[in-house]
């Protein structure tokens, strides 16, 4: 079997992505940022970058209840490494990217968790599945730039990613970690 692990991370991917805190919005620097996911498969990790989404993130850590962000991921854009698996992932079975090209989220609160770290609270949107996620954030500023971290764990049957064969979690996990590096000049 093909490793489709990817597809499952992908989707995980996606709903990170999506999951960043924001406050006025700010561009990210998409040149900076990534959103990978990674899933295992037999067992093995296996990570997967998301090549093209956007993010518009509001944040100010002294405020962070006032904060927001939007997130939205083409996940026709995921990136395994090897093109068969690409083609496979963004397929029907897994993202079904022709008829659910963007995974999205959309932050409903910010809360403070303690030093830099923040728990973002909103609506993930896969595959034309919602659900309500909470993203724990952390933040990070340098002398020109501000970035946001963190990882969100989800499972990949939540969003209907893996059908058919592949609905079977005994091969592919059904647990996918979406990881996110944003960075912008201010949020």
């Amino acid at each position: 079997m093909k490793p489709l692990f990817h597809h499952c991370v992908a989707s995980a991917f996606a709903a990170l992505a999506v999951a960043a805190p924001c406050g006025a919005h700010a561009q990210v620097d998409l040149s900076k940022s990534s959103i990978t996911a990674v899933s295992k498969q037999m067992n093995v990790p296996i990570e997967g970058v998301f090549k093209k989404f956007s993010a518009r993130v509001s944040f100010d850590p002294a405020k962070p209840a006032s904060g927001s962000a939007q997130i939205a991921v083409d996940v026709g854009s995921y990136d395994l490494g090897d093109p068969s698996y690409d083609s496979q992932v963004v397929g029907k079975d897994w993202f079904d990217a022709r008829r659910y090209p963007t995974a999205t989220f959309v932050s409903s609160a910010i809360a403070a968790a303690g030093s830099n770290r923040y728990d973002v609270t909103g609506k993930l949107t896969i595959k034309g599945k919602s659900a309500l996620v909470v993203v724990p954030v952390t933040f990070t500023q340098r002398e020109n730039a501000q970035a946001l971290d963190g990882t969100l764990p989800i499972k990949r049957s939540q969003f209907n990613i893996g059908t058919g064969e592949w609905k079977d979690t005994s091969i592919v996990a059904d647990e996918v970690s979406i990881k996110f590096h944003l960075v912008a000049a201010k949020f």
